[in-house]
């Protein structure tokens, strides 16, 4: 079958045409991977730079009116543990208020009514906030919120978190060092991040962007993003920087750029953890990357004009444009995976020698990506040796994610709308526990995208058979990095959607 390809393509690749388009979109798409994956040596700088540098615990001598909001929308399975938490916080009774955001359309409504009534009667200041219509989706729910919300500060947790007792206490004391600190984040912990290989490379993932890049971004002076949940707003920043928005997927992020370009600063906590469930199942991992990937293009879209119009300093509008606009790795992942195959045929037809010389020099952005990850595991694990062979698993999930961010990306530029969609919460936290029979599993159906995952899986296998005949062994790596992203989340998606159908029927 090589050798048939081989002669089939000898024809094209004899063409200098089709040899040089080959070549230059390569080059082009190894270019960009390059440029974002060079953005770890700068990460790596600045946290060594910064080695040493913690936000000192503050006692809390003033207690604030704070209003908790949690905004969900059908969260059977979560709600009363996410309750049970904040009512749990340690904080006076009479300077707490909760609103339960409640956007719900199932049984979760009773639920909700029910352990609000109860801790009602305890003494808590706790509503059960319903909304006729889901207008906004989530920035809508927090919005109706913030319109009766008494505190002067607002935390967030969404249905997934399970807050510990201390959060406010150690969070609320850092706006009072400076008048203009409008957010105070908190690094996100995991419930499950043990549970499988899939839960333990998303946690190998955050922990990277909370453990360095929202450490780096905080100290060196670099726009920052709330997280979304696991925070506190000071509720004139919400105010000042034109209230919530629902105009992008990324509602957290769109305003945590507004308020900054308004002059309010954020403070990181990675010290101070907020606990949350990962998502267990494929399919609801990509409904997440979907929405957090075509939010920040969309995001993108609307503030990096009113970024570069600022008078902000250069570097901090050139990281800004960088942490915006790094999801459009995506489609060159996928060009470059599509390109490698054909390039192996291209090098055996020889005339190409200085051309694979240059190159074999963005090897170098691997390196940065790993150092990268490796100081996020060694910070914070005990046994951070045995976390960082998941380096290569997480490589491979990438590319294996590029096809369903791909379509994100795509329809974050051209504008397309569409709607929020959940990510389904299982209350799943040791291996024993199962996700299979709950209402919320995705998906009943297979999509275009599985079948394009599939299709990638065949022909990058063809790249590693041919690589292992022409003996490239410097290609072999980034083959198999392919092929197995492909066919890892190509067969989880059908094994998921397949087990979530049985179980239905």
């Amino acid at each position: 079958m090589i050798l048939a390809f081989s002669f089939f393509t000898s024809g094209i690749f004899n063409s200098p045409l089709y040899t040089d388009v080959i070549l230059y979109a390569y080059f082009i798409s190894l270019l960009i991977l390059f440029a974002f994956g060079a953005h770890g040596f700068v990460m790596v700088y600045y946290y060594m730079k910064q080695r040493g540098q913690h936000s000192p615990q503050l006692p809390l001598t003033e207690t604030p009116v704070v209003t908790v909001q949690l905004p969900l929308y059908n969260e059977l399975y979560v709600i009363n543990r996410l309750i049970d938490a904040v009512c749990a916080m340690e904080y006076p009774k009479d300077k707490l208020e909760i609103q339960v955001l409640d956007d719900s359309t199932d049984e979760t409504i009773d639920v909700c009514a029910k352990a609000v009534a109860q801790y009602q009667k305890l003494g808590y200041d706790i509503k059960h906030i319903q909304r006729t219509d889901r207008t906004g989706f989530k920035a809508g729910a927090l919005k109706c919120g913030l319109e009766c919300a008494r505190g002067e500060f607002i935390a967030i947790f969404d249905a997934d978190f399970v807050p510990n007792r201390d959060f406010l206490a150690k969070t609320i004391p850092y706006f009072f060092t400076d008048q203009k600190i409008g957010v105070v984040q908190t690094r996100w912990s995991h419930l499950n991040g043990d549970y499988s290989l899939l839960t333990r490379a998303q946690a190998f993932a955050l922990d990277a962007h909370h453990v360095v890049e929202q450490n780096v971004r905080c100290k060196a002076g670099f726009f920052i993003n709330f997280n979304g949940t696991g925070g506190v707003w000071r509720k004139a920043a919400i105010l000042d920087a034109g209230n919530w928005q629902s105009d992008t997927l990324t509602e957290d992020l769109d305003l945590s750029y507004r308020a900054q370009l308004r002059g309010w600063k954020f403070h990181y906590l990675c010290d101070v953890t907020s606990p949350a469930e990962l998502p267990a199942e494929v399919n609801a991992l990509k409904t997440q990357q979907f929405r957090w990937t075509k939010g920040a293009i969309e995001t993108a879209r609307k503030m990096l004009p009113e970024v570069w119009k600022s008078d902000l300093p250069l570097r901090v509008k050139i990281h800004s444009t960088s942490h915006l606009t790094s999801n459009i790795v995506f489609p060159f992942i996928i060009l470059a995976g599509i390109l490698n195959v054909p390039l192996i045929f291209i090098k055996q037809h020889g005339g190409h020698e200085a051309y694979f010389t240059m190159m074999s020099i963005f090897v170098i952005a691997f390196i940065g990506s790993f150092m990268f990850y490796l100081i996020s595991q060694k910070s914070i694990y005990p046994d951070w040796r045995r976390r960082i062979m998941l380096f290569p698993l997480f490589m491979a999930g990438s590319m294996g994610f590029a096809v369903n961010n791909t379509r994100a990306v795509f329809e974050g530029i051209f504008k397309r709308k569409s709607e929020f969609v959940r990510t389904p919460k299982y209350a799943i936290k040791v291996k024993g526990d199962s996700w299979k029979a709950n209402k919320y599993t995705v998906k009943k159906k297979f999509d275009w995208v599985v079948v394009i995952e599939i299709i990638l899986a065949v022909y990058c296998l063809f790249g590693v058979i041919s690589s292992l005949y022409y003996l490239e062994i410097a290609a072999l790596p980034f083959q198999l990095l392919y092929f197995t992203g492909f066919t890892t989340v190509s067969w989880l998606s059908v094994r998921h959607a397949l087990e979530a159908r049985k179980i239905r029927h």
